[in-house]
């Protein structure tokens, strides 16, 4: 079993230190079409500490897909695709920007499961962003799937449709260079991002994939300014891949301290669901 090679990463933890500069957190701000006016003593918004704690590696310690090889913090999974499978959010303290902050980082889980695609190994982090004085700011549960190839015979997955009774409804029309920024704010070197070749002929997608975590930074920032209020915590969970550079959907509804939201792709399908919690 492929588990017997792996679980002995459960447990295993490293810890970055970072400065919470203003600038990544404006050129965010950019990224998204907004005026980039955040400043230090300023709090950061919900999941751009994603901006932060980069590690670069030289390129020949990278794997076809741009990131880096498996077995040094992460584990050497055999299986080759690698996807942000969700993750769960508690939000303890504001995070200031200008701050000094430390992330320390543990393999909580690692599973196998059988899907209808074939094997997958999903690998669950914990994450916790601790200020300068030591308190504990918040804590990420990242969940990983690695899994196989795409057969070129397979079948297309039929993804649910997404609810049709949105209260609040933005679009979002991806572009090249929005990809790209968001790429090279938060470091990331995975081709299916910028490398249509490779998106369609080696991991199977239709064009581009607008990133996971890009669109769940979006749905948490409209449950924000939908409620007026910080999030106390927030969910999410990816159910169908944005790809093809297509405009697509946020949206949500409000359930008392809650809201439920979703990314509704052009075709109806539903990319993303996600809970805010206030």
């Amino acid at each position: 079993m492929m588990l017997q090679a792996v679980d002995s990463w459960i447990g295993r933890s490293q810890t970055h230190e970072d400065s919470l500069r203003a600038e990544p957190a404006q050129f965010m701000q950019a990224t998204i079409g907004r005026e980039p006016t955040l400043e230090n003593g300023d709090v950061l918004p919900p999941l751009w500490h994603w901006l932060y704690f980069l590690e670069a590696k030289p390129a020949d310690e990278l794997g076809r897909d741009g990131h880096p090889k498996k077995g040094g913090f992460l584990p050497p999974v055999a299986l080759p695709r690698r996807m942000w499978a969700g993750g769960r959010f508690e939000f303890l303290e504001p995070v200031p920007i200008g701050d000094q902050v430390k992330k320390r980082s543990t393999i909580k889980h690692i599973a196998e499961k059988n899907g209808r695609s074939g094997s997958l190994c999903f690998v669950t982090v914990l994450h916790e962003v601790f200020l300068g004085d030591g308190t504990l700011a918040l804590t990420e549960e990242h969940d990983i799937v690695y899994r196989e190839d795409p057969h070129p015979d397979a079948p297309k997955p039929m993804p649910a449709q997404a609810p049709d009774q949105a209260e609040v409804s933005e679009v979002i029309s991806p572009t090249q260079v929005m990809l790209f920024r968001y790429s090279a704010l938060t470091f990331n070197g995975h081709r299916v991002h910028y490398d249509v070749d490779y998106a369609r002929s080696v991991e199977g997608y239709d064009g581009l994939v607008f990133h996971g975590p890009l669109t769940a930074t979006l749905l948490v920032d409209l449950a924000q300014r939908t409620m007026g209020k910080a999030p106390k915590t927030f969910e999410f969970r990816g159910t169908a891949p944005l790809a093809g550079m297509n405009p697509f959907h946020i949206e949500g509804v409000r359930e008392n301290n809650t809201m439920q939201l979703w990314a509704r792709r052009h075709d109806g399908a539903k990319a993303m669901q996600a809970t805010a919690t206030f």
